[in-house]
């Protein structure tokens, strides 16, 4: 009799370690061995990463289908300084409507363990406690449910399989007005129009910026047109339209909807509700066209403009037209000035529009940048994906934490949200100089100008908070930080990078069209590459660092399409998977000469 059972590389788990403690588990504190017989899934990610938040939403249908047998941890492993509080980790958890139990670890001691490099990373333990696959990046759902469905048969057969209850606890609910609201809008009647994202609702407050007048929408994660049944999922960004409608960003419905503020009708003016993938059409007919994570929106040079967070881009809605197309951006995770084509950014998740200047704020960058009306793309204040922190001075040495929003002041300054600082800044083109407005807020995502007064969208205390326009700032004491994670020592010299991509089980890469992978490398600073730079297909790469470069970074994005291996298939299915990898590194003699980075399956060497 042949062994049908599939030939795995199998890698004993290591134990699951967090100072912070468990989550969504009533209290109890869990090991591996207590998993043991069930297969779990590991989800590495930090609630500051727009594609950590897509996998907790591809994650939804796995869990409910697989309920008996498979356990997703989520493994909080913080990027930001605000994200290694567990009070942070604990809202967050809420905020995203996390349904499984989450262990936070917010000195990286996990992620070190299973030498983790990206957010996300999704790993699958079988039920005798090993490793059978690693995935970074988002899309890999589909081949992990395909290796859920093998291991189960595999398990089951074997007496090694555990079926039952899981070990999530749901927290206790709490009454009020709001929960974690995300922006909000002044209503030409005086009324604030606020997106109350984690009840999936919208929410009419009156003038005093307290009372409920209404809500619209069901309450319940949805995407439906109409009035009493209109659904949305996680709304956050509200602009009006010229016609006295409300556009509204309905971020993981990947859509955008409009309000109509007298008869409380919601209609879909863009999206399909799926998620847009690269070489999927970037422009269209707006209701045929795949949006992705827009997180804001604002009324700019007569068009509505989009922070699409999802894909590092802006794009925008043009009214009358009934289209959509990217307006700036490449996809590519960074901070690039220049002409809006080439520019990159990193997860913008706030607009404000003046006359001449569309604001944004670049979460991901900790940045304040801005297009003009020819298109081209400058920043303020802000350098990269690794500064961060809280000061204020002359704008190219002042620091933000993850802004999620930005509001323009009639004396032409610029009030941020400074979201992880807890702060309210602001930034005056004039003068060049950032100082801070308020301290002791709880994560503000936005704030709206009423008279002489901000309201502040206070996220994480559930409320807008009216603030008084400081004749003169506050002032705080200089902080700067650096990213948690430690740099990899590197030699100088050549350096083998090899992308890892093992297509799915019952899959093949996708060469009907030409190649099926690509590889794109670059640097910060540009110096440190000497070699190996720009965009071939090949995933496996000689980079040559610069020895006069003490550290950088290397940035790689990599992608690879598979289809269903079966001639049967009229029609295979076909998935992309990509990640991008900003990677810390440092030049030491006697370094590694090889760095391994795992798109999909486990690195052999």
């Amino acid at each position: 009799m042949s062994d049908t059972t599939p030939r795995r590389v199998r890698v004993r788990a290591p134990e699951l370690v967090g100072k912070g403690g468990w989550l969504n588990t009533g209290d109890r504190q869990y090991t591996l061995a207590d998993l043991r017989g069930r297969i779990v899934v590991l989800d590495f990610w930090t609630f500051c990463c727009i594609n950590c938040l897509h996998v907790l939403d591809e994650l939804r249908e796995l869990e409910e289908k697989h309920a008996d047998t498979v356990v997703v941890i989520g493994v909080h492993s913080p990027k930001f300084v605000h994200e290694a509080e567990h009070q942070a980790v604990v809202d967050a958890v809420e905020r995203y409507g996390v349904e499984h139990p989450v262990l936070d670890d917010p000195e990286l001691a996990t992620w070190k363990q299973y030498a983790v490099r990206a957010w996300p990373t999704l790993v699958v333990i079988d039920p005798e406690g090993y490793v059978v696959a690693q995935h970074a990046g988002e899309g890999h759902v589909h081949a992990i449910e395909r290796l859920v469905t093998e291991l189960e048969a595999e398990h089951g057969a074997k007496g090694t399989l555990r079926r039952g209850d899981g070990p999530y606890v749901a927290p206790e609910s709490e009454p009020t007005a709001l929960r974690f609201p995300g922006k909000a809008l002044v209503l030409p009647s005086g009324t604030f129009l606020v997106s109350d994202t984690t009840r999936h609702q919208l929410v009419e407050l009156a003038e005093d910026g307290e009372s409920v007048v209404r809500r619209i929408g069901t309450g319940a994660r949805g995407f439906a047109d109409g009035t009493a049944e209109a659904a949305f999922n996680e709304p956050q960004g509200l602009a009006l339209l010229d016609d006295g409608a409300v556009v509204v960003a309905d971020t993981v419905n990947h859509a955008l909807r409009r309000v109509d503020l007298a008869s409380g009708e919601v209609t879909t003016l863009a999206g399909t509700g799926r998620q847009w993938w690269q070489g999927a059409p970037a422009s269209g007919p707006a209701r045929e066209i795949d949006l992705s994570s827009p997180w804001d929106v604002a009324l700019f040079e007569g068009r509505v403009w989009i922070a699409m967070a999802g894909v590092h881009q802006l794009w925008a809605y043009d009214p009358a037209e009934g289209t959509v197309a990217v307006a700036a951006g490449t996809t590519n995770e960074g901070l690039v000035d220049g002409p809006g084509a080439q520019a990159w950014f990193a997860q913008p998740s706030g607009l404000a529009a003046t006359a001449d200047r569309l604001w944004l704020a670049d979460s991901e960058t900790s940045a304040l940048r801005w297009v003009d009306t020819d298109g081209n793309v400058s920043t303020a204040v802000g350098t990269g994906l690794f500064d961060f922190g809280h000061r204020d001075g002359a704008a190219g040495q002042a620091l933000l934490q993850h802004p999620l929003g930005v509001t323009a002041l009639p004396d032409g300054s610029v009030a941020v949200s400074d979201t992880y600082n807890h702060a309210l800044r602001r930034y005056d083109p004039a003068t060049g100089e950032v100082t801070t407005l308020a301290t002791d807020l709880r994560e503000p995502s936005d704030a709206v100008l009423v008279g002489d007064d901000l309201v502040v969208v206070e996220s994480a205390r559930h409320r807008l908070t009216r603030l008084r326009l400081p004749e003169e700032a506050v002032r705080v004491e200089a902080v700067a930080h650096r990213t948690r994670r430690a740099a990899t020592e590197v030699a100088p010299g050549k350096l083998q990078l090899d992308v890892v991509f093992q297509a799915p089980s019952g899959q093949k890469l996708d060469t009907r069209y030409g190649p099926s992978t690509r590889l794109l490398v670059s640097s910060t600073p540009p110096e440190l590459l000497l070699a190996g730079e720009g965009a071939e297909t090949e995933l496996s790469r000689v980079l040559e660092l610069n020895p006069a470069v003490v550290e950088g970074v290397l940035h790689v994005s990599a992608m690879a399409a598979s289809c269903d291996d079966d001639p049967s298939i009229e029609y295979p299915a076909c998935h992309v998977h990509q990640q991008d990898w900003g990677v810390p590194v440092r030049l030491v003699e006697g370094g590694a000469d090889r760095l391994p980075l795992v798109l999909a399956g486990m690195d052999q060497e």
